[in-house]
């Protein structure tokens, strides 16, 4: 569904590359590719072996970085960031990558995900005398590695990642080299691969295809890569990794061409839609798919019913970023800018439409009910991911129960909320065994906490109340 709209947003994405005379340029073009994980703010680091340069704003990659801003970004290696800012993280400070400088070298860092014991931290290294220039998850890990203890930076941020809990895809860059840390659990998408002689990092594999490097493998969680002019160096940070990758990567916030994991992501929501068709057959002439996140699964969907596909809505690609707003007024009015139901397809017909997940519910009505208006006879609405009852502290915008309406509404409530004539969700079971599994246990490999309320970490009561994020 509309991601701006509805109030499910990924946190941000993360970009870099060693050893490339065009580094600046093709971070560029890795962050516009990636702009889908956030489009509140955009930067990009850039060393020349001697020094740290920096160029960041609030905006799309496109509207921060000119063709005279990414010439003065020289140097062969960067690492580059777009983010999406929740309420109360917003400003220029807090965009990344954050650049601090010290008498023992410069450092750079970009993060996707959240600590969800950023704010314990905090209190220690404030406590410690530490002093916080922004609101961001992300400076916590610049202040645990200049507090080390140990000599080498390898061995310094080692240990600051052993304090960390929580969800992060870290770049690290100084003058010399770049580090790129997953999470023990892995909860983000995070992959290597080769451009030329010059090494890439990205949070999907879809940024690979647009510079026209090759992919190499997916970072380990609880690994570490230190790359420099020598090569690439491996080692684990942590011996206790266990696989829960982010469900919703496939289910919504990946782009349709990226590979998670091995698995490619359009692939896995048609299965996704095949699953669902499986579990909830219904009588109808014609399925549709919310633009553009749901089409894959309601192509599945419609292939495996028999029922013809077709485009039932249409997305509006020309309104501006001025018609996301908070309000549910705005919100509404908003759903009806972005999308327009095609009476030639729907009226007169039983109509499926199929959506990735409903959050509060509100978009769900708006569309259901301009189905309606446009002659559709009946609407059936079912999603391809179990009902999202609990929280995300990994880095998702869902930072309360408040939010979801399916916290504490059953399904045949949410059907006459929105006005449905009759709403299935995928099952937990459904969706684990239509994307497939990476590991063992009642999980699968895969993090489902926002389905099921089992967290892969520790949540700390403070973040529950706050929610921060990255």
């Amino acid at each position: 569904m509309l991601a701006e709209l509805k109030g499910l947003n990924e946190e941000c994405g993360v970009f870099g590359i060693w050893g490339h005379e065009n580094a600046a340029q093709i971070a560029y073009y890795g962050l516009h590719s990636l702009q889908h994980r956030g489009q509140e703010g955009t930067g990009i680091v850039v060393t020349d072996g001697r020094q740290l340069k920096g160029k960041k704003g609030e905006g799309l990659v496109t509207e921060v970085f000119s063709k005279n801003a990414i010439q003065e970004l020289e140097g062969n290696s960067a690492i580059g960031h777009v983010r999406y800012a929740t309420a109360g993280g917003g400003g220029y400070e807090n965009v990344q990558p954050l650049l601090f400088n010290s008498q023992n070298g410069s450092l750079a860092l970009a993060h996707n995900g959240n600590l969800v014991n950023a704010n314990n931290l905090k209190h220690q290294l404030e406590g410690q005398g530490s002093i916080f220039q922004t609101s961001s998850d992300t400076e916590v890990l610049a202040h645990l590695i200049r507090r080390s203890g140990f000599s080498q930076l390898k061995d310094q941020v080692k240990n600051a990642l052993s304090m960390l809990k929580g969800a992060y895809a870290f770049l690290i860059m100084t003058e010399t080299e770049m580090m790129v840390a997953l999470d023990p659990h892995g909860l983000r998408p995070l992959s290597l691969g080769l451009l030329g002689d010059a090494y890439v990092v990205a949070s999907e594999t879809c940024a690979f295809d647009i510079i026209g490097a090759e992919f190499v493998r997916d970072v380990l969680p609880g690994e570490l890569l230190i790359i420099n002019d020598d090569g690439i160096q491996s080692e684990m940070f942590t011996i206790n990794s266990n696989t829960a990758l982010c469900a919703m990567e496939y289910v919504y916030f990946s782009r349709p061409d990226s590979n998670v994991n091995g698995i490619n992501v359009h692939t896995a929501r048609k299965s996704l839609g095949k699953q669902l068709a499986t579990e909830a057959p219904i009588k109808a002439d014609v399925v549709t798919g919310v633009p553009d996140s749901s089409i894959s699964a309601a192509i599945g969907y419609a292939e495996a019913a028999g029922i013809p596909y077709e485009m039932g809505l249409i997305k509006n690609r020309y309104v501006g970023r001025t018609f996301i707003q908070p309000s549910q007024s705005l919100r509404e009015q908003g759903v009806k800018m972005k999308l327009s139901p095609v009476r030639g397809v729907v009226e007169g017909k039983r109509v499926i439409m199929v959506d990735d997940s409903i959050v509060r519910g509100t978009t769900s009505r708006r569309i259901v009910t301009m189905l309606k208006e446009a002659g559709a006879t009946e609407v059936h609405v079912v999603i391809s991911s179990p009902p999202i009852k609990n929280p995300c502290f990994y880095g998702i915008d869902t930072s309360s129960s408040e939010e979801l309406i399916a916290s504490d509404k059953s399904v045949e409530q949410i059907r006459e909320i929105i006005g449905a004539d009759s709403l299935t969700f995928l099952s937990v079971d459904g969706l684990v065994k239509a994307v497939g599994s990476e590991g063992e246990g009642e999980t699968k490999g895969r993090c489902l906490a926002c389905f099921t309320g089992k967290y892969p970490t520790e949540i700390y009561p403070e973040e529950m109340a706050t929610g921060r994020k990255c």
